[in-house]
């Protein structure tokens, strides 16, 4: 999990006193300027609260988040970048670089006792707007987060705000894109079952404790137009799922 100079691990662990700071991970347009220097530690010494690698783990005890660098696993920014310059370097060539991923961060997973287990990545796995479903993260990303039990997958890319469940796992799909460039107008539906979207500006709370997680999605002037939550009573039952608009 700890990245070696000698042998770069694609999953990383931050200064313990960054873990109670902001996080962020890399997205598609970060890889279109210098992703190498937004990942200088030099920017951590500027201010402590920036914390920014590829793929990383967050341990809170109850709650651990899977930070997972997405950009790659889409073929199209390597194929098709149109007029785009994708910043592959510490990356290529690919394949070699999501299957190291996909390997520590299965490791990672499976050595976590955490209760809670959330992945957080900038692409959308199912999203109903602009964007849609992301086909790659479908067939390499999600079997891993299926297998290790992850609770929930949280991204943004696309502009709005989504609930979705899947049918076929317990795992829950969130969206919280909305800060800029919301009201796309795309609506395009998926196999899963969507529980919310709201196609504008807005964002997104989840507040944790050891039995329950609740997600509250609010508009630009914090008025909640969502709620839902999850309940744990062990590890080995599965959650109950409560839901509120």
């Amino acid at each position: 999990m700890t990245s070696s100079l000698k042998n770069p691990s694609p999953i990383s662990t931050p200064p313990r006193a960054c873990r109670s700071r902001g996080t962020s991970v890399l997205g598609n347009h970060d890889y279109r300027g210098d992703a190498v220097a937004q990942l200088d530690p030099v920017l951590r010494k500027l201010d402590e609260r920036f914390v920014c690698m590829r793929s990383f783990v967050v341990n809170a005890e109850m709650v651990e988040f899977f930070f997972i660098d997405t950009t790659p696993f889409q073929l199209k920014y390597w194929t098709h970048p149109k007029d785009s310059h994708y910043d592959w370097r510490g990356v290529a060539p690919r394949e070699n670089y999501i299957a190291n991923l996909l390997k520590d961060l299965d490791e990672a997973m499976k050595k976590s006792t955490a209760k809670w287990k959330i992945a957080v990545g900038h692409h959308t796995m199912r999203s109903v707007s602009d964007h849609g479903d992301t086909e790659e993260l479908l067939q390499l990303l999600l079997p891993v987060l299926e297998v290790n039990g992850i609770d929930f997958y949280i991204n943004g890319h696309d502009h709005c705000l989504e609930h979705i469940s899947s049918r076929d796992s317990p795992i829950q799909y969130f969206t919280s894109g909305g800060g800029s460039k919301a009201w796309r107008g795309v609506y395009q539906p998926n196999d899963d079952k969507l529980q919310f979207f709201y196609d504008g500006q807005g964002f997104m709370s989840l507040q944790l404790n050891q039995d329950q997680a609740d997600f509250i999605f609010y508009d630009v002037s914090g008025k909640v137009l969502y709620k839902w939550s999850s309940r744990k009573t062990n590890y080995f039952q599965p959650s109950i799922y409560v839901t509120a608009e």
